[in-house]
């Protein structure tokens, strides 16, 4: 069976990410999974094989039509866009965020224009793309301009449980005023299209409670009778496999058992603490709702240890291996 085509970019040079992508590619796991083709910097890249000793040969190219997918071979789409001179680790560099832009938005491309499957994405800095002055907070928000996605959808999947998101970024006192009927009903609805997407069909999605034991109707809290439940009856009666509301502080914990498919986490932390807590390495970020797939590595770009070859590649190879896993199932159901 062909591999499908992963672009991985190596994210902010000064970070973690060129490390994590030289020793995932050296993993049996990427390779009997995954051709990768790296968007970096060549110089970079060099340093990151020394410094880790992960004895691979780069090969320079423009994209899969001259590419070399043997083993121990490094595809790379040169960029050489670091002046190694100033080049720092572990320190917040215009010129760094300026190359972490321009690697994503070659991999979008290569991914947009059919070369590869999807995108597997490491850490960016966003001090260092603000001090660069690219008008992007982070790769969700570059994702969403240069595929022309209003509202791309965040998914975490670990070991087999899939979460995702009613709301994300804001103040928890934010986030309860986005508690409401019409958008957890649009959000469901949007995030089983994404499973379809996915291959991943059958099975319940559930619904997070908000309050402690989904507020026991009223003692707690009202947010579960006034609009959560009427989301959920409203969307079994338009044939949803859907269920809750369900206390969140079990609901994660049964998924994770294989009673229902995904879980709808109401904010930030809800989900992301039940899956970081499962697994902390290989809680992985898919995001759908685009034109093109894409997968992330969970953390970020550790300034603290870059350079000194201590970090873990887990993540990264878990995102190729998700990327390469759902990829075919994508393209076969845009």
């Amino acid at each position: 069976m062909t591999k499908p085509v992963i672009a991985v970019p190596i994210g902010d040079p000064a970070g973690v990410g060129p490390e994590i992508v030289v020793k995932a590619l050296t993993s049996d796991t990427v390779r009997e999974n995954a051709n990768c083709i790296i968007i970096g910097d060549k110089k970079v890249i060099d340093k990151a094989i020394a410094l880790t000793g992960a004895g691979l040969t780069v090969h320079t190219c423009n994209g899969v039509k001259d590419a070399d997918f043997r083993d121990g071979v490094l595809n790379l789409i040169d960029l050489d866009n670091i002046d190694m001179a100033s080049f720092a680790y572990g320190k917040v560099q215009a010129m760094c965020g300026r190359a972490a832009y321009e690697y994503i938005e070659r991999s979008i491309k290569l991914a947009m224009d059919g070369e590869a499957a999807a995108v597997a994405t490491t850490p960016i800095n966003k001090e260092a793309l603000h001090a660069a002055n690219v008008p992007f907070i982070g790769h969700t928000e570059i994702f969403g301009a240069l595929t022309g996605t209003e509202d791309p959808l965040t998914m975490f999947e670990t070991n087999g449980l899939r979460v995702f998101f009613l709301t994300r970024h804001l103040s928890l006192l934010q986030m309860l005023g986005q508690i409401k009927k019409d958008k957890i009903v649009s959000c469901v609805k949007e995030c089983i299209a994404a499973l379809e997407r996915l291959g991943v069909t059958g099975g319940t999605m559930a619904v997070a409670g908000l309050n402690p034991h989904c507020g026991e109707h009223g003692l707690f809290g009202w947010d579960e009778v006034n609009e959560i439940e009427p989301a959920v009856e409203q969307l079994k009666a338009e044939g949803y496999k859907v269920a809750g509301p369900i206390g969140a502080d079990s609901v994660f914990h049964q998924a994770a058992q294989g009673r229902y498919s995904s879980v709808l986490s109401l904010y930030h932390d809800q989900g992301h603490i039940a899956t970081k807590t499962l697994d902390f390495e290989r809680t992985i970020s898919i995001t759908n709702g685009m034109p093109i797939l894409r997968t992330s590595v969970d953390h970020g770009t550790a300034f603290d240890i870059a350079g000194k070859n201590i970090v873990s590649e887990v993540s990264m190879v878990e995102a190729i291996r998700l990327a390469a896993k759902y990829a075919p199932y994508f393209t076969k159901n845009k």
